[in-house]
């Protein structure tokens, strides 16, 4: 049974989980590093295939940046010869302790699926 006390946008976190994990778990649980993974793949459009260890931080990074983008703290650069998008960080705008940093990138992924038309 959830908890009443949990707010919507955490019920909707919490569906996202279990829709990415019943999609792509092959036993194994996804967390939030799996979520920005597919969004970072997703916002490169290049598909999914393999990633060396490096392109899959840089993946996450471009997530991280994207979501984070809908709230003032990166503004899109440009993208690179190989397709790669690249951000600048927003210096006018205060510091995110990592609890917040961690709120608004979870709310913001909830944002990101639902935008995208997904139904989890």
């Amino acid at each position: 049974m959830v908890e009443k006390s949990k707010k919507n946008w955490e019920l909707k976190w919490d569906n996202l989980l279990k829709y990415v994990n019943d999609k792509f778990g092959d036993e194994k649980y996804l967390d939030l590093q799996a979520v920005l993974y597919l969004i970072g793949v997703n916002e490169l459009g290049q598909g999914l295939k393999q990633f060396s260890k490096e392109d899959k931080l840089n993946l996450i990074h471009i997530a991280i940046c994207k979501l984070l983008s809908e709230h003032g703290y990166y503004d899109f650069d440009h993208i690179d010869e190989e397709g790669w998008p690249h951000w600048k960080t927003n210096n006018n705008i205060p510091k995110l302790s990592s609890d917040k940093q961690e709120f608004l990138i979870k709310k913001s992924a909830v944002k990101y699926f639902t935008d995208s038309g997904i139904e989890f």
